[in-house]
């Protein structure tokens, strides 16, 4: 079987990818990953081969156009139906057209049997009709909070210009389904229930070890972990190399390292592991309980953490139902406010809504004092521990692409 897989956004979409790809890999399958320059180290160790054709996929360059039908300057930083409607417009909408340009002639000349995409990538969707291949969207935050009834107008207008059969089911965006790590009673989709679920795995990172430090941390006391994730650096970055800004108010990551490093100095009955994603942090009078790292095997760490203060990213909290960690979320964009309040509707933790030091740390001490979703958390870990071993999927998608 020829497996062609798309990425796009930040590395998190890849290492949701790696278990899956890995599987087929094993299998004998070959596996071509089409993705950026900035996304293809994800990939470097393993069996697989990289396409880096793709640009950088910048989904506010796509929304740009789209942005100044909003009446005042859009805050990202507060989900609206507006900004949710024009980011789908901006993924559906023409500018799929350049990207649909690299990627299926790379596609004809591979001859996938089956494609796995970026939950983001209608480009792919597009490209497995032209070549009447099926398609699955792997795991991804966009999926969980995707409306195919809101993307549907938009991808028959795609179809049309192409000559392909319009559809009138909004499911047409993912007829097969989409692939899982988590299990359906603690699924975070909201529209796209069709799943094919398997475990999560913490061995995503080949080859990751924690650092001697840590083994060296305090653990006479609870421990929690903190960390923004890989896109809020990337979007900074991007924000930084535009020669004009957009009209949007974006999300300030350093802001809010900085809010969680000051809560973590006022818990000062834990041990506390701050990891900045590379953003500067200035540590100087930061007390002997919270360390600072750049960056940290996540997966593993969380195995032994009483609290993950987290961003909220998808693969993110199912790292942490994995290893039956509480979750503090402190959303910032995009998917991460609806995982925010599915966490509080699981009972696997809480939203923080006041992003000050004061308020992170208040919730995360009630957190640590609240033993209900510690046992929540296990209950979601023995859920997902019953799930199929990810090679089971080999077998899943061998049938799917008949």
């Amino acid at each position: 079987m020829r497996v062609l897989c798309t990425t796009l956004g930040s590395p998190s979409h890849g290492r949701a990818q790696l278990p899956l790809l890995r599987a087929l890999a094993e299998a004998g399958h070959q596996v071509l990953v089409v993705t950026s320059d900035a996304l293809a180290p994800v990939f470097r160790d393993d069996d697989v081969r990289v396409d880096t054709a793709l640009p950088e996929f910048d989904p506010m360059a796509r929304m740009a156009p789209y942005l100044a039908e909003l009446q005042d300057t859009a805050d990202l930083t507060e989900p609206t139906a507006a900004m949710s409607r024009i980011l789908l417009r901006a993924l559906t909408g023409p500018g799929v057209k350049p990207h649909l340009d690299v990627l299926l002639p790379l596609a004809r000349n591979f001859r996938p049997d089956l494609i796995l995409r970026d939950g983001m990538d209608m480009a792919a969707v597009l490209t497995a009709e032209l070549l009447s291949v099926p398609q699955l969207p792997t795991p991804s935050g966009f999926n969980n909070t995707l409306d195919p009834a809101e993307v549907l107008e938009q991808l028959n207008q795609r179809r049309q210009e192409l000559g392909l059969p319009e559809s009138g089911d909004p499911l047409s965006v993912a007829p097969h389904g989409r692939v899982d790590y988590v299990p359906p009673a603690f699924s975070f989709a909201r529209h796209l229930s069709r799943a094919w679920a398997y475990r999560q795995t913490v061995d995503v990172e080949r080859a990751a070890v924690l650092p001697e430090w840590a083994a060296a941390l305090c653990t006479d006391r609870p421990l929690v972990y903190a960390a923004v994730g890989t896109a809020l650096p990337a979007l900074r970055e991007r924000a930084a190399g535009r020669p004009a800004p957009l009209p949007v108010k974006m999300p300030d990551a350093a802001d809010s390292l900085r809010a969680i490093a000051q809560a973590a100095s006022e818990l000062d009955d834990c041990t506390v592991v701050v990891s900045t994603s590379g953003i500067p942090l200035d540590t100087e009078g930061l007390p002997g309980h919270v360390h600072v790292t750049d960056r940290v095997p996540q997966p593993l760490l969380l195995e032994s953490v009483d609290l993950f203060v987290t961003h909220g990213g998808f693969n993110s909290i199912r790292e942490a139902m994995r290893t039956a960690t509480p979750l503090a979320v402190l959303p910032h964009f995009g998917d991460q406010h609806a995982n925010a309040d599915r966490v509080e509707e699981l009972g696997l933790g809480r939203h923080i809504t006041d992003r000050s030091a004061a308020g992170i740390a208040d919730v995360c001490r009630k957190l640590l004092a609240d033993p209900a979703p510690r046992a929540r958390a296990r209950s979601a870990q023995l859920a997902m521990l019953a799930l199929p071993r990810i090679e089971h999927a080999v077998a899943d998608l061998e049938g799917i692409a008949g």
